[in-house]
């Protein structure tokens, strides 16, 4: 028994690792190729290091993105040995190693020998933003949902998402505001852009917030959506346990009376995951095809086998609520 599950671990450690590496390659394409060329600031520490790497690229050689968002993050990663657990800091600093290769490597790929770097799409500036902030959006979303980190900011995120029950994105938006914010001034005094031009460019730095955190809540929360099922039949047994067995689901039998035949009868509530909806259909018109089945989403779904509950229970409250039950019994 202990050896299937250290092979079960095994296994699903593997996942994080395949799946934090996909993220990554598809971070660094969407960040490197569409955003990078055409000087656009995003959030986060790849902001920073861009920051950087525009002021100080006046004769196209500026401080490489990767030795920027390497050091920052490693300063980031000490200052979090206190709060987050070591498999989660692994799994990070893994991401962060990887994540400055591929930075380094692309960012070499669409140089070219003059120090400018390719555009893909030509002068279509805000067709790139779109295409590279839904590519990195979604990348972001892959890496924490298979239990793992870029760094940086989302360091910051995760602290907080380990305590709180609240948006990734609405985390990362106020931290990012500030980097975005300051490359008007950077591109004035650096660059010598003029007002307007700078004032385009953080616009465009904006729009690159707000699309990269849209595209990672919508991605989160597509797949941390649940459904409720409540099935009406005759064979509500057989259903059950076939949902029991084959899923390892858990099931409740609610007691009924039809208004219409005034008939007692028997219905299943099922509380599952959105992408197991199809599995559920399908056993269940394996098993009774006349079944009545009524689905709906929910907002959230908490407790074991779901999402924790990341709440703090007021300690005031919890002494004064400890007190009276000793004062009532």
């Amino acid at each position: 028994m202990n050896t299937n599950i250290e092979k079960k671990q095994i296994i699903n450690e593997a996942k994080d690792y395949i799946f934090i590496t996909l993220g990554l390659l598809l971070y660094t394409v969407g960040w490197t190729f569409f955003l990078l060329p055409y000087e656009i600031v995003t959030g986060g520490v790849t902001g920073i290091s861009a920051i950087i790497f525009y002021a100080t690229n006046g004769g196209g050689h500026g401080i490489p993105i990767m030795y920027t968002y390497f050091i920052i993050n490693a300063l980031l990663l000490i200052l979090a040995l206190k709060v987050l657990g070591w498999k989660f800091l692994v799994k990070t600093v893994y991401a962060i190693f990887a994540l400055s290769l591929m930075l380094g490597v692309a960012q070499d790929v669409i140089t070219q020998t003059d120090g400018t770097m390719i555009k893909l799409l030509g002068d279509q500036d805000f067709m790139s933003l779109i295409i590279g902030c839904c590519m990195t959006g979604s990348s972001l979303a892959i890496v924490f949902l298979n239990n793992g980190s870029t760094g940086g900011t989302d360091i910051v995120a995760a602290v907080v998402n380990k305590y709180r029950n609240m948006s990734l994105g609405t985390v990362l938006i106020l931290v990012d505001i500030v980097i975005i914010g300051s490359s008007f001034p950077m591109f004035i005094l650096a660059r010598d852009f003029n007002v307007i031009d700078a004032a385009s460019k953080t616009v465009f730095g904006i729009c690159t917030m707000v699309i990269e955190n849209f595209m990672l809540d919508y991605v989160m929360n597509s797949r941390r959506e649940s459904v409720q099922f409540f099935i009406f039949s005759q064979k509500y047994q057989e259903i059950a346990n076939a949902i029991g067995t084959e899923m390892n689901h858990g099931v409740t039998i609610l007691d009924g009376h039809g208004w219409y035949t005034g008939r007692d009868m028997k219905v299943l509530c099922i509380l599952a995951r959105k992408r197991e909806s199809v599995s559920i259909f399908r056993l269940i018109k394996a098993i009774d095809p006349n079944a009545f089945v009524s689905q709906s989403s929910v907002i959230g779904v908490y407790g074991e086998g779901f999402d924790e509950m990341k709440v703090r229970v007021k300690k005031k409250k919890t002494n004064e609520n400890s007190i009276r039950n000793q004062q009532l019994t």
